[in-house]
């Protein structure tokens, strides 16, 4: 696809996070198994539902693209799940495992961020008003979800810093 104008790009970008958030729609559940933490498994639990609706939201925001809601493959999130599989497999104690699932849906959510940043600017300047209500929404509920890993990992933590016995 070549990517002539802002819209192009807006379009091709929208295509990786509709691809971002399905991949995650996968990998959640698998980190909220490996989680041991009540609270972080809840958090993983009302994120996955989160973002079912944020699919749904990337899917209706291609409506003032005029094209069909595509995925093209995120490499980047396939990156992130990769590390945090990865992670997953390592031998921790449930503390620090939990503060390493901590740390990689952090690092997801940051990109989600940026990605939604990029998108909500480009869909104000492109003039695709049901677009930036829609990728508004989806940025405001991966910033709770952040701020709520953040607060979860003070806890967490710390836990995971007191010496096993």
């Amino acid at each position: 696809m070549a990517l002539k104008s802002l819209a192009d790009a807006f379009h091709d970008e929208l295509r990786d996070v509709l691809s971002a958030e399905k991949q995650l729609l996968k990998a959640l559940p698998k980190m909220s198994k490996a989680a041991t933490a009540p609270q972080l498994i809840r958090a993983f639990e009302k994120h996955l539902k989160e973002t079912k609706a944020q699919v749904e939201r990337v899917e209706k925001a291609f409506g003032d693209t005029g094209k069909a809601a595509k995925a093209k493959k995120c490499e980047a999130m396939e990156g992130l799940i990769t590390e945090a599989s990865s992670m997953m497999e390592e031998d921790a104690s449930p503390e620090v495992m939990d503060a390493l699932l901590i740390a990689c849906a952090q690092k997801v959510e940051h990109y989600e961020i940026a990605t939604y940043g990029t998108l909500c600017t480009w869909a104000e300047i492109l003039g695709y008003s049901q677009a930036l209500k829609l990728l508004k929404a989806n940025i405001a509920e991966e910033e709770a979800t952040d701020e709520a890993l953040t607060a979860l990992a003070r806890t967490i933590n710390a836990e995971a810093d007191e010496p096993e016995e």
